[in-house]
């Protein structure tokens, strides 16, 4: 009964002025979430899926969509054709530019589209090269040796014997893509995927070149020069431009992406444009002041450690960090953490002189024993007190 259907465009989730792309677009994502295909054995699916493609074959017409607008479901219970889903007539419905693309992703075949006979840029290539901190931090230059193909002399990279010609592909008709029909809920519909017999060409080779085998390419070894700019972080890339694939027909070739890995470094850290490490000193310096040599990337620096610098104190030195990618005259900082050692092995002299240190500032060494012996003395005079009281009883 027409009473128990759901409004079209509530099946659908599009407003009433929905414009033919948006009907399209929801009718696809609904159509691929309940399709029978994806819910086996699903009838409340399935029964989605046949709701949703009725709808979609009302408003994607435009008689049938004004029609629907003035009457509702009235204006198509009588005169429904026999054939579809629960008496209703699919008749003049275009499910192929969708199905192409549901049956597609369904079946593992390509989407629909036209074969790109055009010029295509070729593939990029991957390749890493691992460098030193300091060489991030400068920038380099490195050198990959590499097999790359180049188009082949003999037969000038039509892949054919000298003296033939690649033929016109019988199976799709130089088109590159054939055309295949699947049976699904609303009859025929076709799929377009890439010809299995040239890849896409819409050619094939009779008789091969015997310098490349019919690829119409060869392979060399070669020597790239890789340029590393300045700054550069473990992870990032450096592209070279047509260092890449053979192009298809015609087109360029394709970049040559190198990864460069950043070997770590025994004293520095790096955050950014930052680099960090720690310098022990000692307590004479720390307590005194003094001047250290801290390393950096630039190399040595002195810093003047002020008097009473505490353990962990952090120093920053200005401009001695990593320069900017974009602008090496761009440096960020090096940040020094100040780290007192305490000495495990002193001589004598050192030791009387280290008590003789503490005895001046504060007697820290003796501090827990002179406690004790006010305790001792109290306890002695505390129990010289009863004994006195207990006699004068």
């Amino acid at each position: 009964m027409a009473e128990s259907k759901r409004d079209y465009y509530e099946v659908l989730g599009v407003s009433k002025d929905a414009d033919d792309s948006t009907l399209k677009k929801a009718y696809r994502q609904v159509a691929k979430k309940y399709h029978p295909d994806m819910n086996p054995g699903d009838a409340e699916a399935e029964k989605k899926f046949k709701e949703a493609s009725e709808a979609y074959a009302i408003l994607s017409d435009p008689e049938k969509r004004r029609q629907y607008d003035q009457f509702g479901h009235a204006a198509f219970e009588n005169g429904a054709g026999g054939g579809g889903f629960g008496g209703f007539d699919f008749s003049g419905a275009d499910f192929s530019d969708i199905f192409g693309d549901i049956f597609g992703d369904l079946f593992g075949g390509g989407r629909r589209g036209r074969a790109s006979q055009g010029p295509m840029k070729g593939m990029n290539i991957r390749k890493s090269v691992r460098i030193t901190f300091e060489e991030a931090v400068f920038g380099c230059e490195k050198e990959l040796d590499m097999v790359l193909k180049d188009p082949c002399t003999k037969c000038g990279g039509t892949g054919a014997k000298p003296g033939t010609s690649p033929e016109t592909c019988p199976k799709c008709q130089g088109k590159g893509q054939v055309v295949y029909t699947q049976q699904s809920f609303f009859g025929m519909v076709q799929n377009v995927q890439t010809c299995p017999d040239c890849n896409g060409t819409g050619k094939i080779i009779r008789e091969k070149c015997p310098d490349c085998g019919g690829t119409g390419y060869i392979s060399n070894r070669k020597k790239i020069a890789v340029t590393i700019p300045a700054g550069i972080d473990n992870g990032q890339s450096v592209r070279i431009r047509e260092k890449g694939e053979p192009g298809v027909n015609g087109g360029p070739r394709g970049d040559l992406l190198v990864e460069v890995v950043v070997s770590r470094h025994p004293i520095f850290q790096r955050q950014d444009m930052h680099i960090f490490s720690t310098v022990p000193i000692s307590f004479a310096q720390a307590a005194l002041g003094a001047d250290i040599r801290v390393k950096t990337v630039d190399g040595e620096v002195i810093y003047t450690v002020k008097p009473g610098t505490k353990t962990d104190t952090k120093v920053r030195l200005k401009g001695k960090g990593v320069p900017s990618v974009r602008n090496s005259q761009v440096r960020g900082d090096h940040y020094v953490t100040l780290v007192i050692q305490t000495p495990e092995h002193l001589s004598q002299e050192a030791k009387e002189a280290l008590r003789k240190f503490d005895e001046l500032s504060g007697n820290t060494l003796n501090s827990v024993s002179g406690e004790k012996e006010t305790k001792t003395v109290k306890k002695k005079k505390g129990f010289m007190d009863k004994m006195k009281e207990a006699f004068d009883d």
